[in-house]
């Protein structure tokens, strides 16, 4: 896994403000041995890969970028020589300033522009607890080594609780810097991981300047909360139809029973797979009653889903476009699987993702 040197941040997509002026990044970077290595200026593209986006040299110990005008600051990064060392900035029009260290890039200076600023501002805080991370982890290695279950036991809650303080960190940060993009990167991550839940998400959302709610990442984050908003417990399911193994179109509407399941599945799915024989008893013991699955594989092997079925026993109703995370995934705002929404019989969703015994207790309470 590719490391990237900004602390708590995952998904990392884009922002706000205009100018009619491009972007120049100056940076300069001390250390041996320096001059003469390649950077090359990357960010996240479709699919969360990483693309170059420009390159440069060192040279007497500085460097230049320069890009056309952007209409929306975007994080990018700077990455050194071949490998993974690289510093995180957002790029935005004006000109952008970066001192670093060559064996600290994790604490370099970033400034110049005002989204750099902020930044700037949230990475000093994060870098603290990073630092405080890295220390337990130090001090986790050396109980290990000791076999001290109590050290290691203490260390373990100490982390679990500093997981906490970083989670509060960013939301204040959010709460306190409504007019930084770095607010609507932390907030669309939180709303990707459904680390809180979408109705604390829309409030922070309302609460953020109209340039950032303006922004590609808040215009990500007003979309998926509208699509989740489709989807949540209450809303009428969204219809669809896809081919059966048959290759029939079905659609969701023309398999409804008394009580409904969609279950988004895949036969790659180790958990799905897992999962699929306690859904094999809760159909058998409930299908009299009026219980009806649809399944809804996201495989990109039709081979591999056919045979799934077969294997694992899953005598109900199936589609799949065999397109992995195709538009009904996204329909129904769907970015992991196993994923199940429980309709009655008028097609509103009544409960989501249950597995277990959570699910068999659902479905004989809905049937009652």
């Amino acid at each position: 896994m590719k490391k990237i040197l900004a602390p708590f941040l995952f998904v990392l997509l884009m922002a706000a403000c205009q100018s009619h002026d491009g972007y120049t990044i100056e940076g300069t970077l001390e250390g041996e041995n320096t001059d003469g290595t390649e950077l090359t200026l990357r960010k996240y593209a479709e699919g969360n890969q990483l693309i170059t986006v420009d390159s440069a040299t060192i040279t007497n110990g500085t460097f230049t970028f320069k890009g056309a005008p952007t209409n929306s600051p975007e994080l990018y990064y700077i990455f050194f020589g071949k490998g993974q060392d690289n510093i995180p900035m957002i790029v935005e029009n004006g000109t952008i300033e970066i001192e670093a260290q060559r064996d600290s890039l994790a604490f370099a200076k970033i400034g110049g522009t005002v989204q750099n600023e902020l930044f700037y501002d949230f990475l000093k805080g994060s870098r603290v607890l990073s630092r405080k991370a890295s220390s337990m982890n130090q001090d986790m290695r050396a109980a290990q080594a000791k076999r001290d279950t109590v050290s290691m036991n203490a260390l373990r809650e100490e982390y679990f609780e500093l997981m906490e303080e970083a989670k509060d960190y960013e939301l204040n940060y959010v709460k306190n810097n409504p007019n930084a993009i770095v607010s609507a990167i932390i907030l669309y991550r939180v709303l990707a991981t459904k680390a809180k839940e979408n109705s604390e998400v829309q409030e922070l959302y309302d609460a953020l300047t109209p340039e950032i709610q303006e922004s590609n990442t808040g215009i990500k984050i007003k979309e998926a909360l509208e699509k989740d908003a489709n989807t949540s417990i209450g809303a009428k399911a969204p219809n669809f139809s896809a081919p059966s193994p048959n290759g029939d179109q079905l659609a969701l509407n023309e398999v409804m029973g008394k009580v409904t399941i969609v279950d988004f599945w895949a036969a790659w799915c180790r958990p799905c797979r897992q999962e699929n024989p306690n859904v094999v008893k809760v159909y058998n013991k409930y299908k009299d009653q009026g219980l009806s699955i649809l399944g809804v594989s996201l495989d990109r092997n039709a081979d591999d889903w056919k045979k799934a079925i077969q294997d694992d026993g899953l005598a109900w109703h199936h589609v799949s476009n065999v397109q992995y995370f195709d538009e009904i995934a996204k329909l129904y705002n769907v970015d992991a699987i196993p994923a199940t929404f429980i309709l009655d019989e008028n097609g509103i969703i009544v409960a989501k993702d249950l597995r277990g015994a959570s699910l068999d207790a659902k479905i004989g309470e809905l049937l009652q």
